[in-house]
C-alpha cells in the first residue's frame, strides 16, 4: 500500500475517532432532567454544561473529516479512466453515496443537540407543567453515524485508488518464450552450382 494512501486513511481514521469521541463526551455531559431546578412560579433553571461546545465541536470535526476525504478522492464522475462497470466503480459509488447520507444526519444531528442543550439561565415551563431537556441518543446517534460516514468514506477512497496501485498477476505474454519457428543462421556463402554430368565423371573416375 502506498505511504499517500496509508497517511490519508490515518488522517481520515483519527479525525472520525474524534468527533465520535466528542459527541459521546457531549452525551455523557448533556443537561438532564434531575439537574435542573424548578420553582412555584413555573421557572426552570438551567446549569451550565460542556456539551454545547462538545456537540460543535463534534459537528465541525466530521465536516472537515468529510471535506478532507471527498477532496483527496476527487469526485467519481470525474474519473475517466475508472471502468464504471467493475466491482471496484460499484463499491465507490455506493459508498460515496451512503457516507453523504451519514454524514448529513450526523451533522444535524450534532447541530440540533448542541442547540437544544443550550438551554441558558432561567426558562418558562413548556405547557406549564415541565421542563424541556434534549432526549438521550442524539449525540450518541450523531457519533455512531459520524463513525459510519468516515468510515464509508475511507472505502470510497480505496475503491477509487485500488486500480491505480494494484499491479497485473499475469506476466508479459510472449516474454522471453519461442514461437516455435527454427532459427537459421544466415549463410555466408553464395552456393556453387556444379553441372551433374561434371559430378558422374567424377564419380566414375
Amino acid at each position: 500500500m502506498e505511504k499517500k494512501v496509508v497517511v490519508v486513511c490515518s488522517v481520515v481514521g483519527f479525525l472520525g475517532l474524534l468527533s465520535a469521541a466528542l459527541a459521546f463526551a457531549a452525551e455523557a455531559t448533556r443537561i438532564r432532567a434531575s439537574d435542573v431546578e424548578t420553582r412555584t412560579l413555573g421557572d426552570c433553571i438551567y446549569p451550565k454544561s460542556p456539551a454545547v461546545y462538545l456537540g460543535l465541536f463534534s459537528a465541525v470535526v466530521v465536516a472537515i473529516d468529510q471535506a478532507v476525504i471527498n477532496f483527496v478522492s476527487g469526485c467519481i464522475c470525474c474519473k475517466r479512466n475508472l471502468n464504471r462497470y467493475n466491482t471496484n466503480w460499484t463499491v465507490a459509488l455506493i459508498s460515496f453515496i451512503v457516507s453523504w447520507v451519514t454524514f448529513v444526519i450526523a451533522f444535524l444531528l450534532l447541530l440540533t443537540g448542541s442547540a437544544l442543550n443550550d438551554q441558558k439561565g432561567m426558562q418558562k415551563m413548556y405547557l406549564g407543567d415541565y421542563c424541556y431537556v434534549l432526549k438521550p441518543g442524539v449525540f450518541s446517534g450523531g457519533a455512531f453515524l459520524s463513525l459510519a460516514s468516515v468510515s464509508l468514506g475511507i472505502i470510497y477512497y480505496l475503491a477509487l485508488q485500488k486500480p491505480k496501485s494494484s499491479q497485473p498477476w499475469d506476466p508479459p505474454h510472449n516474454q522471453g518464450i519461442a514461437l516455435g519457428q527454427p532459427h537459421i543462421p544466415p549463410r555466408t556463402e553464395n552456393p556453387v552450382f556444379v553441372h551433374e554430368d561434371t559430378y558422374n565423371r567424377q564419380q566414375v573416375s
